[in-house]
C-alpha cells in the first residue's frame, strides 16, 4: 500500500494542521479561510452523518479514557497503524479517518482538551510498526491508543503465528503503559476479501482484545452490517479496491466516536466487541 503525501499548501488549508502555518505571518484571508473549513467540520460533524449505513453500535471499554475525562485532564489519543490510519484515498489530510474523529470528539466533549495524533504509515506491517510503537506511539503518553492492523500482513500472506506474537508484544507493551487500547480489525475489499486465510488475522486481533483495557473495533463486522442496508460497496472503497473513500473514512469516525463516547459516559455493562 502506497504512503500518503499532500502538498503543504493542502496540508495548510485543513483544520487538522493549523499548526503549519505559525512559521508564516497570519494572513487574515487565510486565516479566515482555515476557521471556516474547521466550523464546516465541526458543523458536519455534530450533524451526523445521513449517508452512512444503518449499523449497531459498538462497544469498548476505556477506564482510563473515562477517568482522564472525569479529572479534566488533557487527553492524547494515537491513531496508530498503516495506510488505513495515514488515510490512503481521503481527498484531504481532514478527511481521513482519526481527522473526522478528532472533530466528533471534540464536539461530543466541548470542554475537554483532546489531542489526537495521527500516527499512520501506509504499506506497514505488524513488524515495521512494533518497532517504532514506543518512538510514534508511548513517547506520547496517550491515554487511549487505537491500533489498526493486520491488512498488509493478510495481503503479504504473513504466517499468523508470527503476527499473533508480534501483536501480543505489542499489546503488551500498550497496557504497561497504564494506558486504554482499541485495536481495529481489516476493512472489506475487493483485494482484501474475508476469506478464511485473511480472517485469521482478524482472529488473533479478537484474542489480544481479552485482557482489561483492550478492546476490538471490528471493522470487519461493521462492513458486513453497511453491506446488509444494500449500501454498495464502492460508496465506501475507492478505486484502488483496498481504500476508504471520504464517505468510508466518515461513517468509520462516526461509529468508532460514538462507541468512545458511550464508554466515557456512566453507563454500567459496556464491554468490548470479541471479548
Amino acid at each position: 500500500m502506497k504512503r500518503v503525501g499532500w502538498p503543504r499548501a493542502a496540508v495548510c488549508r485543513t483544520a487538522a494542521a493549523l499548526m503549519c502555518l505559525g512559521a508564516f505571518p497570519r494572513l487574515p484571508a487565510v486565516s479566515a479561510a482555515i476557521e471556516a473549513r474547521a466550523a464546516e467540520t465541526a458543523a458536519d460533524t455534530r450533524a451526523g452523518s445521513p449517508d452512512c449505513p444503518a449499523a449497531a453500535p459498538r462497544q469498548v471499554a476505556l477506564p482510563a479514557t473515562r477517568a482522564a475525562l472525569a479529572a479534566g485532564r488533557p487527553l492524547t489519543i494515537v491513531a496508530f497503524g498503516s495506510s488505513s490510519t495515514e488515510g490512503a484515498g481521503a481527498s484531504a489530510p481532514d478527511r481521513t479517518y482519526p481527522a473526522r474523529l478528532a472533530a466528533f470528539l471534540r464536539a461530543r466533549w466541548p470542554g475537554a482538551a483532546v489531542t489526537i495524533v495521527n500516527r499512520g504509515m501506509g504499506g506497514q506491517t505488524i513488524e515495521a510498526m512494533v518497532a517504532r510503537l514506543e518512538r510514534d506511539v508511548l513517547s506520547l503518553k496517550p491515554v487511549l491508543v487505537i491500533w489498526q492492523a493486520g491488512a498488509n500482513d493478510a495481503l503479504r500472506g504473513a504466517d499468523p503465528a508470527w503476527f499473533g506474537a508480534l501483536l501480543d508484544t505489542g499489546v503488551r507493551q500498550i497496557a504497561a503503559a497504564g494506558g486504554d487500547l482499541i485495536l481495529m480489525d481489516n476493512q472489506i475489499a475487493p483485494r482484501l476479501p474475508p476469506t478464511p486465510a485473511s480472517a485469521v488475522y482478524g482472529s488473533l486481533l479478537a484474542r489480544a482484545a481479552a485482557i482489561p483495557a483492550v478492546s476490538l473495533f471490528s471493522r470487519t463486522a461493521l462492513m458486513r452490517e453497511w453491506g446488509a442496508t444494500g449500501k454498495p460497496l464502492s460508496l465506501m472503497i475507492g478505486a484502488d479496491g483496498l481504500h476508504h473513500t471520504d464517505l468510508g473514512y466518515a461513517c468509520l469516525a462516526e461509529s468508532l466516536g460514538q462507541a468512545i463516547a458511550n464508554a466515557t459516559t456512566p453507563v454500567p455493562g459496556g464491554r468490548g466487541e470479541g471479548r
